[in-house]
């Protein structure tokens, strides 16, 4: 056949401008797209080898062959697919009649330069080539034994050729293309195998660069988990987290149903943010068919869970003409609420089944999972089951979760009660737990920022309320009969009440006396209306005003100090008023209220003189 010259439809011209100029970020994906289009090429073949089917050229193996000529400046793209017959070569490459070109024009009017999120339904990637080519000859033969080889030849613009190939020419497809001066980087053997590792390094089928085999990495999220081994997990890590070390745990996820998935999602050993590395950036990859489509994709998983590493493939991604958007958003939310849900199930079954690796898992990663519960709406009450806590009822060190701590509730006990502090020694002698341990009930300590932030954000788990056990409005049943020494009478309790309050006015939002407190002679409970102590340093933090807060001081009626200041008042008002300071600013320190700490040493000086000087 002597050549023929064929002119590009004026919808496959415009259409031609739009893909070169507009939709490609970077032009090396046209070497993504190319070998896409190969390893496609592969599994057609393969499916119809698996017929039966009598095909040309049988001994050829499936590979993929990149060649570059760097004086010359080209580059060549082999596969031994499954080729073209002539009328392929015209419908695919000459008029794109199966892209649906003027139904795609039309719609892009209609979006009017917003075309980016409705490409995905076209498959022209193949001329993203000529972002980069000022010309290129395709020369093909189908696996049809009978079928002639046919090259195709154009610049881009107006026009292309079609002309008889070498009659020897084997099974298959190859592109030869002619860079233009300003992409001669593409016919760099160094730079190539850095767009063919970064995009194609999972193909199935092996690609060799410059006769160099390229993809020696499987892409083991696609087996079957039983047929990978802990060792084939722990290289994979090492290659997709770019380390040589290994994994904490991992989880190997598929799904046929509602959405086509197939993931691999590695937890490191250590936390670089715990390392002081900042922030880290998230390293879950997302693919198509083994294909990168995004090395780090927006959305694809909640923040909280920026700490893994892996991969995750889905055959339904409806992807835009340069893969490197998605048209459908919800699509992605539902990706990732699968991948998130499944992960936490894994940690549960972590929890289970090795206590002592989630016990790691916990000390490196826990604040991500508070932090889940803090920022997001979904999966609370899962990502509650996970958190980890020292209590009451466990030895220094020892962790214990919400269900274990909900089976070990009293019959009258309605509530579960935490306490926060800077520290367990610090909390085990704080007088907040008088009453509970008067009642034997297991208090949790909290002893990391933002806990307070994670328990108000979850509020309650199982039906159970979570209660602060250093508020005011705590209600507790009855305690039972107590038989320490007896303390103020009804009456002298009343007067010591009356009297604080009148000396310390508008200062609190309630003076009391009673059993909240044993071991202290008293302590300062927040105000029900009052802001909690972690929010007022994030307002201040934050340059925003803090407002005042009104606690509750509640007095030990059994306290030897306390009954004598309440015969003081009557005897000696300034001394007093001096002790009185004295025990609600030590209260209030305690408690992590008192703002100006120099008080209590001033009223110590003051109270010391006083006692001194009689």
């Amino acid at each position: 056949m002597a050549e023929q010259t064929h002119t590009f439809q004026t919808e496959v011209r415009q259409l031609l401008d739009i893909v070169i100029h507009a939709f490609y970020s970077d032009r090396e994906v046209f070497v993504r797209e190319l070998v896409s289009n190969a390893s496609d090429a592969l599994e057609k073949l393969r499916l119809k080898q698996l017929t039966g089917a009598a095909v040309a050229n049988p001994e050829l193996e499936p590979a993929i062959t990149l060649t570059t000529d760097e004086e010359a400046k080209t580059l060549t793209i082999t596969d031994t697919g499954i080729g073209m017959t002539e009328e392929e070569v015209v419908e695919y490459l000459g008029t794109i009649a199966h892209s649906g070109t003027k139904k795609f024009l039309e719609m892009a009017k209609e979006k009017q330069g917003g075309t980016q999120d409705l490409i995905g339904q076209f498959g022209v990637g193949f001329y993203s080539v000529f972002m980069a080519a000022e010309k290129v000859e395709v020369t093909t033969r189908s696996w049809q034994p009978e079928a002639k080889a046919i090259t195709w030849a154009s610049n881009g613009q107006d026009s292309y050729t079609i002309s008889d190939a070498a009659e020897d020419t084997p099974r298959g497809t190859s592109i030869l293309i002619r860079l233009k001066e300003d992409a001669a980087e593409f016919a760099r053997k160094a730079h190539l195998r850095y767009i063919v590792g970064k995009y194609s390094n999972f193909v199935s089928f092996p690609i060799t660069v410059d006769g160099e085999r390229q993809n020696t990495v499987q892409a083991i999220w696609m087996k079957n988990k039983k047929d990978v081994t802990k060792e084939e997990y722990t290289e994979f890590y090492k290659f997709v987290g770019h380390t040589d070390q290994e994994p904490l745990t991992w989880m190997h996820f598929s799904a046929d149903a509602p959405i086509v998935l197939n993931s691999v999602l590695f937890v490191p050993t250590e936390n670089p943010e715990g390392m002081g590395f900042g922030r880290c950036e998230p390293q879950v990859s997302l693919y198509c068919h083994k294909v990168l489509i995004d090395s780090k994709p927006e959305n694809l998983l909640p923040e909280w869970l920026r700490f893994l590493v892996g991969v995750v493939d889905s055959d339904d991604l409806p992807l835009n003409i340069s893969r490197e958007m998605l048209q459908d958003n919800s699509l992605l939310r539902k990706i990732s609420g699968i991948i998130t849900k499944r992960f936490i199930k894994h940690l549960e079954e972590l929890a289970k089944k090795n206590p002592e690796e989630y016990e790691k898992f916990w000390t490196a990663f826990g604040r991500y999972i508070k932090e889940g519960i803090v920022t997001t709406w979904e999966n609370k009450p899962e990502l509650a089951k996970l958190l980890r806590f020292e209590s009451t009822f466990t030895e220094a060190g020892k962790l214990t979760c919400f269900a274990d701590y909900i089976s070990r509730m009293k019959e009258n006990q309605k509530d579960i009660y935490v306490l926060h502090g800077a520290s367990r020694a610090q909390l085990e002698n704080s007088p907040y737990l008088d009453a509970l341990k008067l009642r034997g009930f297991e208090v949790i300590f909290l002893t990391e920022n933002g806990d307070r932030f994670v328990m108000d954000s979850l509020m309650k788990v199982e039906d159970k309320d979570i209660k602060s056990i250093d508020r005011a409005d705590l209600e507790l049943p009855d305690a039972p009969e107590e038989t320490s020494e007896p303390g103020l009478s009804e009456e002298e309790s009343k007067g010591l009440v009356d009297w604080v309050t009148e000396q310390f006015k508008d200062r609190f939002s309630k003076v009391t006396t009673g059993s909240r407190v044993t071991s202290a002679p008293a302590i300062a409970l927040q105000g029900a209306g009052d802001m909690p102590q972690e929010m007022k340093a994030y307002f201040k933090a934050m340059g925003q005003d803090v407002p005042e807060s009104h606690p509750e001081i509640a007095f030990n009626p059994r306290n030897p100090i306390v009954r004598r200041l309440a015969e003081l008042r009557s005897t000696d008002a300034e001394l007093a008023t001096l002790l009185a300071n004295q025990l609600i600013n030590t209260a209030l320190l305690r408690a992590g209220m008192l703002d100006d700490p120099a008080k209590l040493a001033e009223n110590t000086q003051e109270l010391l003189g006083k006692l001194l000087c009689k």
